[in-house]
Formats: C-alpha cells, sequence, structure tokens
C-alpha cells in the first residue's frame, strides 16, 4: 500500500479580480464597484505559485457555495429554468452590493484586491458558517495564517498530560490528521494506527484506504466528511506548500471516496462530536471527542475520546486490565 509522505515520530521506542478595476474605494463609499487589481506576483516564483494556488482554490470554493444557495434562500423568486443549481452570479454581485463583473472576476480566480469589507457581505450573502468565513478569510489572503515559526516539536509536558488522561483514550495530531503522539488507552484501542511506522501513522491515510475488517471507526458515514472538511480547511493555510498537496493528490488517487468528499469544498473547525468504535475484543465502545488546540508546535490538537456511557467505560477498563499491547490477529 502506497503510504502517506514521511512525518514526526510520536514515541520512539516506546509502546506507544474602468470600473472595475476601482475598487475599494467604491465599496468604502458605498457605490459597490470593484477594487483596483493587486499586481501578481511572478509566475515561476513561490510567491507566485502560493498566489496562483489560493486564487484557484477561492475561486473553487465560491462557486461551490454559490450553486448550494437556492434564490428562496435569500428571498428571490425562481424565475426562469436554470442551467446551474444555486444563485447566479449577478445574483451574488447585487445582493452583496458588489460590481457584477468584479465579482465574476473573483470567481475566476483572477488576481484582484479584496476588502474585509467585500469578504463580508459576500460571506452574509451565501451564508457561511463560522468555519467557511475564516476558509473564505484565508484563501483571499485576508489574512494569510501559515505554519511558519515557532517549535515544531511537541512540548515534553504533553506526553505527561496524555499519560495522565489514562485510563481516558487520548492522542495529539496536527492539521493533516498525522498522529503525533498518545497514551497507553489509546494505543490499545487502535493498535493498528499507533503499530505503523512513523511515515505511515496518520489517522485519515488507514481510515480511507485501511480493510473494512480493520477500521475501527463504526458512524464512518458522519465522521469521514468531518474530517476531510476539517482537513480542507487547513489546506486553505498551506496553499502551494509541496508536503500538503503530495498528500492530497496520492489519497484522492488511493481512495475515490476521499476525492468525492474533497471534491465538496466543505470545511470545518475541529470540534466535539460522537465517535464511535468497534474494538477486535473489547465490543463497540462510544465515545464524545473533545479536540483541544495546542500551543505549540503549530496547528496541533490533543483529542480526548471520553467513554460516552458506563458500559462503554466499563469495556476500557476491561481492555486495560486484560489485555498487552494487541496486534493485528490476521494478515492481509
Amino acid at each position: 500500500m502506497t503510504q502517506p509522505d514521511a512525518r514526526p515520530a510520536g514515541r520512539t521506542g516506546s509502546r506507544r479580480g474602468a470600473r472595475d478595476a476601482t475598487a475599494d474605494a467604491g465599496i468604502a463609499a458605498g457605490t459597490g464597484t470593484p477594487a483596483d487589481a493587486r499586481p501578481a506576483a511572478r509566475a515561476g516564483t513561490p510567491a507566485g505559485s502560493r498566489s496562483g494556488a489560493r486564487r484557484t482554490e477561492l475561486a473553487a470554493f465560491l462557486r461551490s457555495r454559490r450553486e448550494r444557495v437556492t434564490p428562496a434562500d435569500v428571498g428571490l423568486p425562481p424565475g426562469l429554468r436554470r442551467r446551474t443549481p444555486g444563485l447566479r452570479r449577478e445574483e451574488v454581485a447585487q445582493l452583496a452590493g458588489v460590481g457584477i463583473t468584479w465579482y465574476t472576476w473573483l470567481e475566476q480566480g483572477r488576481p484582484i484586491n479584496v476588502s474585509v469589507q467585500v469578504l463580508d457581505a459576500i460571506s452574509r450573502t451565501l451564508g457561511l458558517d463560522p468555519a467557511e468565513h475564516e476558509h473564505l478569510y484565508r484563501l483571499a489572503d485576508v489574512p494569510e495564517v501559515t505554519e511558519t515559526g515557532g517549535r515544531r516539536t511537541l512540548e515534553p509536558e504533553t506526553q505527561l498530560i496524555l499519560d495522565q488522561l489514562d485510563p481516558i483514550p487520548a492522542a495529539v495530531y496536527n492539521a493533516r490528521y498525522d498522529l503525533l503522539a498518545w497514551n497507553d488507552t489509546y494505543e490499545w484501542m487502535f493498535p493498528n494506527l499507533t503499530g505503523q511506522p512513523p511515515a505511515a501513522r496518520n489517522a485519515l491515510w488507514q481510515l480511507f484506504t485501511g480493510r473494512d475488517c480493520c477500521n475501527p471507526v463504526v458512524n464512518l458515514e458522519e465522521e469521514l466528511p468531518q474530517m476531510v472538511a476539517t482537513l480542507r480547511a487547513g489546506f486553505g493555510r498551506h496553499l502551494g506548500e509541496p508536503v500538503w498537496t503530495d498528500f492530497v493528490r496520492r489519497l484522492s488517487a488511493a481512495s475515490p471516496e476521499f476525492a468525492r468528499m474533497w471534491d465538496t469544498h466543505d470545511v470545518a473547525r475541529p470540534g466535539s462530536r460522537m465517535k464511535i468504535f468497534q474494538h477486535s475484543v473489547a465490543g463497540l465502545i462510544r465515545t464524545v471527542s473533545t479536540s483541544m488546540t495546542l500551543a505549540s508546535p503549530p496547528e496541533t490538537r490533543m483529542v480526548v475520546y471520553t467513554p460516552a456511557d458506563d458500559e462503554s467505560r466499563e469495556r476500557i477498563a476491561w481492555l486495560r486490565a486484560n489485555l498487552e499491547v494487541p496486534t493485528p490477529d490476521h494478515v492481509h
């Protein structure tokens, strides 16, 4: 099986875009005319590559959000038969108070300047939720958020916290779902992930490419789209970065299901939700996962899987009391 790119190891040695060219002045004055074009970065430079990737992603994201809004959603009559789903570009421009040509350029990925006021108006018109609103800002480079500076390794105290959480399963992931650290209970529950070499220790990769018999997640129909949407939001902060681009390319090639979900352009923030797991020995375990952002390294989060009922709590306790670190009981 093709493996994801190399990643930080967990516990080493342990078990574990004239009218439309005068934009911002007009917008500020309430005329709805577009801002002057921002010069594009020179083609072939790293900055140009990243800028072009952002514009392409922004264009696709805006189209996907526009197509999901119906005329009825914004108080417009249905009108004549529409060739495409959702609102027309001119309708979005009118409702947001911007020039039609300018909005068309924006959705075509042209290198034009975008003000905060205009982004907010477009966001309201398209009914974006907080995660989508943040994603829109990042793609429009207002402001740019990158994973630069700061520590790249986990603080020593992070592992101590994970260990203190036992017997509650807990782990640390980065924004690509690379598994960075975990505690004993997590390892006992998910040996097929923690037992992988560091370069293959990625939760998304395992869920989308692993065999059904080795997949511990029961509520996949709810969980996988949420995880892909969270990955897409992270991807918006790293457009043009080879590690991210390569990971998405390879996982899309390995899993048509991932590719389909990725093409929806849905975005989400990490959050609390029910996760149900089937352990090969302990049985069904229901948990509520809570995601907490860590200060260092950037874009890492600790996820704690709290048992959702007494039965699940008892099964985890039994697992800890009766098993050594398990290994897969079959080969493929």
